[in-house]
């Protein structure tokens, strides 16, 4: 069964551009490399232009897994963790 993640994450004034960039790096590398990964989009509030909202879809629960174990995105969490207000909020949903 696919699973669906939102991750909502708090950026630091001042630092969305750099963010911006480092994440859509990260996103053109996950889609071009991880066969499980469906879905891997960077979306921001209307309302907050701080507070981000990462829309993800995987095939499985081990997708998901072997993304958060990828070399790319542990160097790019390491880089954003300066950018961010907070640790993300991330909640796993199922796919209807």
């Amino acid at each position: 069964m696919a699973l669906g993640v939102l991750a909502r994450i708090t950026v630091q004034e001042g630092k969305n551009e750099e963010f911006e960039t480092l994440f859509m790096a990260l996103a053109d590398k996950v889609l071009a490399n991880e066969e499980g990964a469906l879905l891997y989009s960077l979306t921001r509030s209307k309302s907050s232009s701080q507070d981000y909202v990462v829309m993800e879809q995987y095939r499985s629960a081990a997708d998901i897994d072997a993304h958060g174990k990828t070399d790319y995105f542990l160097e790019a969490n390491k880089a954003m963790a300066g950018l961010v207000a907070a640790a993300p909020v991330i909640e796993v949903l199922d796919v209807v």
